[in-house]
């Protein structure tokens, strides 16, 4: 009786760590460097590329639940002063219009197919402290996930790629 009951237990504990590491299994396909492949901006039928045509981004999600992400477009002027502070008010509004970084924490939530950005800090200020919910699907090493308020306004829709 004795053999049963430790091999019930074994089993038991056999199919929780099995369950738990089933659950996980979301964020854990999350975790890794993400390069971008395309943002796209959505405004009521009008398409358009957020940051423009080749743009860079990066997303990184730790297994600590840690992320950063950053985007920049490919025509970012530099200063003509070579010094940020110094920059004109025309190179200031083209970096905040060409650029976007928040990092912070993040959750899962696999029953909706989403996670969520739990932002810490932004160059879209109006972004501290807040939580952004994004739907996502992995297919293969690509990341598509859906912004429904993008910071420019319109629904945004991301696509990264897994880095190797």
């Amino acid at each position: 009786m004795r053999k049963i009951w430790m091999l019930g237990i074994t089993m038991l504990i056999v199919g929780i760590v099995t369950l738990t590491a089933a659950f996980a299994q979301g964020a854990h396909d999350l975790v890794g460097t993400w390069t971008l492949v395309s943002a796209i901006t959505d405004k009521e039928g009008t398409k358009s590329d957020i940051f423009g045509p080749n743009a860079k981004g990066m997303l990184v999600f730790d297994a600590n639940h840690h992320y950063v992400i950053a985007f920049t477009s490919a025509t970012l002027p530099k200063f003509s002063s070579n010094n940020r502070g110094n920059a004109t008010a025309d190179e200031n509004k083209a970096i905040v219009r060409g650029s976007l970084a928040h990092f912070g924490t993040y959750t899962v939530d696999e029953a909706n197919k989403s996670f969520s950005f739990h932002i810490e800090s932004a160059t879209f200020p109006n972004w501290n402290g807040t939580e952004q919910k994004r739907s996502f699907v992995i297919s293969g090493d690509e990341l598509k996930f859906t912004d429904p308020h993008a910071s420019a306004g319109g629904v945004g829709t991301i696509i990264f790629k897994r880095a190797r």
